[in-house]
């Protein structure tokens, strides 16, 4: 069958013919970009206290190599995947800054939208004799570009 006028398109499925976008879009490519972190806090036990967070050590980078370095530029750090060819993927890119919203900023500038994120967290005491807590969680952001 042929599609409708005005029907939606899953990500990734590419409609016959030219796409929408204007001068500005030519040349970029399709694809998706996962941005993930790790972050945790200490909580006392009343709760009422103030919680002692961690700074996000490290935001890692998700996708098309490619894609990756368009995006984030020389704000990337490629160390843990040096070489890596332009069209192949990696989970082991991780960003030079430590503000997710800078990430955000850079994926929006890049005509990139957030279509899901996730996240999961642990709990654990800290220390035998206090109820202090530790969380812990890890997040994820998935960012795609049509």
């Amino acid at each position: 069958g042929t599609a409708r006028d005005g029907a939606r398109r899953l990500p990734g499925h590419k409609a016959a013919g030219p796409g929408p976008g204007g001068a500005g879009t030519e040349g970029r490519r399709a694809g998706f970009i996962t941005i993930g972190y790790r972050g945790s806090y200490t909580l006392g036990r009343d709760s009422q206290t103030d919680a002692k967070f961690r700074r996000v050590a490290r935001i890692m980078v998700c996708g098309k190599t490619s894609l990756a370095k368009e995006v984030f530029g020389d704000t990337l750090n490629e160390s843990r995947d040096p070489d890596r060819p332009p069209e192949r993927y990696t989970s082991r890119y991780y960003l030079k800054f430590t503000f997710l919203e800078q990430a955000f900023d850079k994926l929006a500038d890049a005509g990139f939208h957030m279509v899901a994120c996730n996240s999961t967290g642990t709990c654990a005491f800290a220390h035998e004799q206090t109820d202090d807590r530790i969380w812990t969680s890890y997040t994820e952001y998935v960012f795609y570009r049509e």
